[in-house]
């Protein structure tokens, strides 16, 4: 599917507050995301979970402390949470690696990894990439490419250089990873705007994922910390 076209609602937007939770304006509905793998683990699919209450202004934990995931109940302040961005505001091509096949291309910025792992399903996207002659290993590659949550992966078709991307409705994924008994980061779709303490506008993307575990060292967005530092937010298929 070929990427549409960005927009949110007025006034859909987060926010990163110093040291603190993640802000978010405008009514963003919130979803549990839960990555249903086989028995080696490998993600087959995608698999909406319990909505949330969508709320003109919440909260959502940053730091992993709090008793009330996803959202805040200030236990960052007990925690002397350290929440300093250390990511680039560099766009993610500039920063991406380029796997050029016969019949696709894919862009892959490895610092926004959130361990997924969509990407080794039936062979892995890279090497797919490189067979792309054959219909079925490029199918393969741009279904792997789009269920890559954090946007790391872009397959993208070589003649026009435009994106393959999923249509998304603004809105943010709470993700579950069952079969690595963790849970995992906050899932942005659909273009919403992340601002960061600062004032600074992040490159605005179709898909990204924000560290809720406290532990990445790329923050605000998720390096696939969460599975390291075991973290859990109580959710029952991850228990």
């Amino acid at each position: 599917m070929k990427e549409e076209k960005k927009g949110t609602k007025h006034g859909q937007k987060i926010t990163v507050t110093k040291d603190g939770p993640y802000l978010l304006s405008g009514s963003i509905p919130l979803v549990k995301e839960i990555i249903i793998s086989d028995t080696e683990r490998t993600p087959l699919r995608w698999e909406r979970g319990m909505q949330l209450p969508a709320r003109e202004t919440s909260y959502l934990c940053r730091c992993g402390h709090s008793r009330n995931k996803p959202f805040c109940d200030g236990a960052h302040v007990k925690e002397s949470f350290d929440g300093t961005e250390t990511a680039t505001h560099e766009p993610h091509l500039g920063q991406a690696e380029t796997t050029a096949g016969p019949g696709l291309v894919l862009s892959d910025n490895e610092s926004l990894c959130a361990v997924a792992r969509f990407c080794h399903r039936a062979g892995d996207a890279w090497t797919l990439t490189e067979k792309s002659q054959d219909p079925s290993s490029k199918k393969t590659a741009i279904e792997e490419a789009c269920d890559c949550p954090s946007g790391r992966l872009i397959a993208r078709d070589p003649k026009t250089g435009e994106p393959f991307e999923p249509k998304f409705t603004p809105s943010i994924g709470i993700v579950e990873d069952p079969a690595n008994k963790v849970s995992g980061p906050l899932w942005v779709k659909g273009g919403i705007p992340l601002q960061g303490a600062d004032g600074k506008i992040y490159e605005v993307r179709n898909r990204a994922t924000l560290c809720r575990c406290g532990q990445s060292k790329n923050k605000p967005f998720c390096d696939g910390a969460h599975v390291s530092a075991r973290f859990k937010d109580g959710d029952p298929s991850v228990e």
